[in-house]
C-alpha cells in the first residue's frame, strides 16, 4: 500500500507523533526569539562582526583564554569613550547622535573646537583623559 493509500484508508502515518500544532518553521522561529528574550535579560548581546578569516579564527581561540573578556573590556575603555562621560566633549558634539565614539576621534575633536571647550570647569576625568588622548595621538601637543 501507498502512503497516500494509508491516507485515505485512515491508518496512522509512520514516523514521530506530531506534539505541537505550529508547522516545524514557526516553532524554530518562536524558538530563537525566546532565546533571544532570555540572553537580553541576562544582560548578554550577540553582535556579529564579519572579519577576515585568520582574524576570525584567532579571536575564537584567544575567547577561550582565561580573563579574555576582562581584557577586551580594558581594551574598549581606552580605546572608545563613552561621550556623555565627558562634558565638554559631549558639548563639542552637539550635532551628533554618536553615543560612543574612537579615541583618535575624540582627539580630533577637542583639537579642532578647543575654543568651544570650557577648561575652568572642566573635571579632573576629562582632563585626564585630554591628557592620555594628547600622549597617545598628538605626541605629547595638542594643536590650538
Amino acid at each position: 500500500m501507498t502512503t497516500a493509500v494509508k491516507r485515505r484508508a485512515g491508518l496512522p502515518r509512520r514516523g514521530r507523533p506530531k506534539s505541537n500544532p505550529l508547522p516545524r518553521r514557526e516553532q524554530l522561529r518562536l524558538a530563537k526569539r525566546a532565546e533571544r528574550a532570555r540572553l537580553r535579560a541576562s544582560g548578554v548581546t550577540q553582535y556579529p562582526v564579519k572579519l577576515p578569516r585568520n582574524a576570525a579564527e584567532r579571536l575564537k581561540a584567544g575567547m577561550k583564554t582565561p580573563g579574555f573578556a576582562a581584557r577586551l573590556h580594558a581594551f574598549l575603555e581606552e580605546t572608545v569613550i563613552f561621550v556623555r562621560d565627558y562634558p565638554n566633549l559631549a558639548a563639542v558634539m552637539w550635532n551628533r547622535t554618536d553615543a560612543f565614539v574612537t579615541d583618535e576621534e575624540a582627539f580630533r575633536l577637542y583639537e579642532r573646537n578647543w575654543r568651544f571647550v570650557d577648561t575652568r570647569a572642566m573635571p579632573p576625568r576629562e582632563r585626564a583623559l585630554i591628557a592620555r588622548l594628547m600622549e597617545k595621538h598628538g605626541r605629547g601637543v595638542l594643536n590650538v
